[in-house]
């Protein structure tokens, strides 16, 4: 008998530049055993064949196929729901529970989840982590932030939320594109309460 997979997690990747951050967080999660859940904007499909050599399909069962192939998921680890996929556990409190992350965050979600919209389900989904106090971490890549940005940001921070812009660090010396975007991945990670070794801790050797 397989090994019962790890808590949920859900991730959903919205239209902001820095798609790579959410797909690889999506891989790092399979390979760590987690059920992930999956929610892609209409405009982060865009991003997605802009910024990358993939081209995902939109409809969730043929998405739900193409990452379980990518990834080497198990059967049903990987779940993905629609736009206004209403009857999925994250649109409410009493479905089951589960962190999310939302990266990349476009400013526009981060309004709209700031203001309790709940126009989507990816809205929706942020709207009952933050009501049922799970953990939410929003992964925002804009510059330069305006006042509207910053007070969005400070209203979910005071909400709850872990607000988290993807600004890698450099400190652990990154050879490459990959290591800038594993730098995030893992700081989300950490967020999350998963082990990892993307990256060492500040004070761990290499």
């Amino acid at each position: 008998m397989a090994d019962e997979l790890q808590p949920p997690v859900t991730v959903a990747i919205t239209g902001a530049s820095g798609a790579q951050y959410g797909l690889r967080l999506i891989e790092v999660l399979v390979a760590a055993e987690h059920e992930v859940w999956v929610m892609i904007s209409k405009a982060a499909h865009m991003v997605i064949a802009t910024e990358t050599e993939s081209d995902l399909p939109a409809r969730p069962e043929r998405l739900m196929e193409a990452l379980t192939e990518r990834y080497g998921a198990r059967p049903g680890q990987i779940r993905c729901f629609g736009r206004e996929d209403w009857m999925a556990p994250v649109a409410s409190g009493s479905g089951a529970s589960s962190a999310m992350v939302i990266c990349p965050c476009s400013t526009g979600t981060l309004s709209a989840v700031a203001c309790g919209a709940s126009n989507n389900l990816i809205e929706r989904a942020a709207d009952v982590a933050l009501k049922e106090r799970r953990t939410l971490v929003l992964v925002p890549r804009e510059t330069p932030l305006s006042a509207i940005h910053l007070e969005h940001m400070l209203a979910l921070t005071r909400q709850g939320a872990v607000v988290m812009p993807a600004a890698p660090g450099f400190y652990h010396h990154p050879r490459g594109v990959e290591d800038m975007i594993d730098f995030i991945v893992a700081r989300i990670l950490n967020q999350l309460g998963i082990s990892h070794r993307l990256m060492p801790r500040w004070g761990e050797s290499s």
